[in-house]
């Protein structure tokens, strides 16, 4: 759970914190008994706890097919991500790798942690694909096809212009999207939705990772992962990595905030994707990591922080969005709520200050003209922190309730307390 200074910090997070883990221990006990596929959620809960949680909620046939999606672009992904890996190797498993899904008994061995067991008992991932649907399989083969070609593309090409940034991201992203929008249809719950607007939810989320995980990247070892495009940073350094030195912070954030408006051009085709989806487990699974991304953009924005560490949404907000996310008006309600935070921290001085601008309010306009904003629930730009010190004694002891509880239920059933 959210840590105790948090807490007290925002003690109106204490009620979502507690029932997000609880729902985390709940989906935690749904691990199906069969091997391959308890293999399989035990993986998807490792590699991406708040994606497991999401998963949940979904048709158990669309969330197995999901769960699957999940893992395969997971372990192409890993492929990708490994620097170690020499490019006449990486190459071809990159463009084959929808063959292999189709293979029991393929795997490889690369990526480092839970990443590595994946690969390493892909067979896993493999056996359970074979039991999808066909419409489901032929879906996940033909994005895994796509998406495998276009990573082996980059592996060989930089990301130099505006344009090789939005590829990439399709290849990456924008083609998740694309294969979602094909599962949901497979599943006769939704229709199937413009590949444009599909795209367009794959790369606010892929755009909003490069943005945070900047520091990540640069510094990867045996070498540097670059994504941010050199069209953006080249108009505010010579080098990508200079942008973490503190003598270079002025220009690092003016391309940082650049990158950010960037992002934002996605912004209404997604809340237009949204607002289409009629299957309320479908439209919480799809909404609850695009308002994160909107949030870790406001966080994000003008922030040097970025070039620093880490950078993200307090445990305690993120608990708040997938508790409180339940209709469109919720969805407009964050995006304008957020948009509020990003456009108080425009510096008038920034160079791409009017434009930026220009984007927020396009964002505001469209949550507005929704007719939603009076429906919607208020938690994203919040008041000062309430100190309150019975509530910090109540919070307080029932945490350490909850605690005693817990540990208590890791006991041998013939160990006293």
């Amino acid at each position: 759970m959210g840590s105790l200074g948090a807490i007290l910090r925002h003690p109106d997070d204490f009620y979502p914190l507690l029932k997000l883990k609880m729902a985390a221990r709940h989906a935690e006990k749904q691990i199906p008994p069969e091997p391959h596929w308890g293999f399989c959620y035990t993986m998807l809960h490792k590699v991406s706890r708040s994606f497991a949680l999401v998963i949940q909620q979904l048709a158990p046939e669309l969330r197995n097919a999901i769960c699957i999606f999940y893992l395969v672009l997971r372990a192409l992904d890993t492929v990708e991500d490994d620097t170690s890996i020499q490019t006449d190797i990486k190459v071809p498993i990159l463009k084959a790798f929808h063959c292999h899904i189709y293979n029991r008994d393929w795997h490889f061995s690369c990526g480092t942690k839970d990443y590595k067991v994946l690969m390493d008992q892909f067979h896993h991932v493999s056996t359970a694909f074979l039991e999808l649907g066909k419409g489901y399989q032929e879906a996940i083969e033909d994005i895994t096809k796509r998406m495998g070609a276009g990573m082996a593309k980059f592996i060989c090409k930089e990301v130099e212009t505006v344009d090789d940034y939005d590829e990439y991201c399709h290849y990456v992203a924008g083609l998740v999207g694309l294969g979602l929008s094909k599962l949901f249809h497979a599943s006769d719950l939704e229709d199937l939705a413009p590949d444009s607007l599909s795209n367009s939810m794959g790369l606010l989320l892929q755009k909003t990772n490069i943005i945070r995980d900047y520091l990540e990247d640069i510094n990867e070892i045996p070498k540097s992962r670059m994504f941010w495009p050199r069209e953006i940073w080249g108009k505010y350094a010579d080098k990508l990595e200079d942008f973490k030195y503190e003598e270079n912070s002025v220009k690092a954030v003016q391309c940082l905030n650049d990158l950010v408006t960037n992002a934002l051009n996605h912004v209404e085709d997604c809340l237009k994707y949204m607002s289409n989806l009629r299957d309320l487990s479908i439209f919480r699974f799809c909404a609850i990591p695009q308002i994160m991304a909107i949030g870790t953009l406001a966080l994000c924005y003008n922030n040097v922080e970025v070039f620093r560490g880490v950078v993200k949404m307090r445990r305690g907000l993120t608990a708040k969005v997938i508790d409180r996310t339940q209709t469109m008006a919720d969805v407009y309600g964050a995006f304008f709520d957020f948009s509020v935070m990003l456009k108080a921290k425009v510096n008038s001085s920034d160079p791409n200050a009017t434009k930026t601008l220009s984007r927020i309010e396009a964002i505001q306009k469209t949550c507005e003209q929704s007719g939603l904003l009076n429906k919607r629930k208020l938690y994203a730009v919040k008041s000062e922190p309430m100190f309150n010190p019975t509530l910090i004694v109540i919070l307080f002891s029932l945490l350490c309730i909850i605690l005693a509880y817990l540990s208590a239920k890791r006991l041998p059933a013939n160990q006293p307390v």
